[in-house]
């Protein structure tokens, strides 16, 4: 199986925030942008294996900005890494200033999707081969938070992690 591109993935999807997907304080609801990436994020994943896949995890998400009444979002979801079944997928969101059109990053996630036969048991993925510096460094920070989550999880004894004990302990 040939190696793709995380840009192969890229996945962009912009749309304007109504008041009918708000809170009382008129910002996009937390959950209707957790949606949103989960679509952007599985068209991602995708493009990236050509099959069915489905949402394993949200890994994280950071709520760093509110989404105003009004505002136009943009998500950009892209395969960060590979794995044997599943993919970590990047999510960046920006919003656009009316005015000047500037775009300023509200918040960002990652998730993690498997590719699923037609009896939804796990298949083989292309892996990612990274060029960009961003690229390269999300792509090595996916083996480290795989690793974190796998012993958190009890799969992984700690002393196999070989990349998180490097970041932590220098070896």
């Amino acid at each position: 199986m040939t190696a793709k591109y995380p840009i192969d993935s890229l996945t962009t999807v912009t749309d304007l925030v109504l008041p009918g997907e708000t809170n009382p304080l008129n910002n996009l609801f937390g959950g209707e942008l957790l949606s949103r990436m989960d679509r952007a994020a599985s068209i991602a994943a995708r493009r990236h294996c050509r099959r069915i896949v489905v949402t394993a995890s949200v890994n994280h998400v950071a709520f760093n900005k509110a989404v105003p009444t009004g505002s136009v979002v943009t998500i950009e979801a892209k395969v960060s890494r590979a794995f044997t079944s599943s993919m970590e997928v990047y999510i960046d969101v920006w919003i656009e200033d009316r005015e000047s059109g500037f775009r300023t990053k509200a918040n960002e996630g990652i998730y993690t999707f498997v590719a699923v036969d037609n009896t939804g048991s796990p298949i083989k993925v292309p892996e990612i081969d990274p060029q960009t510096e961003l690229e390269k460094e999300r792509f090595e920070g996916a083996l480290r938070r795989k690793q974190l989550s796998l012993i958190l999880a009890g799969r992984m004894n700690p002393i196999d992690a070989k990349e998180l004990k490097a970041l932590f302990l220098g070896e």
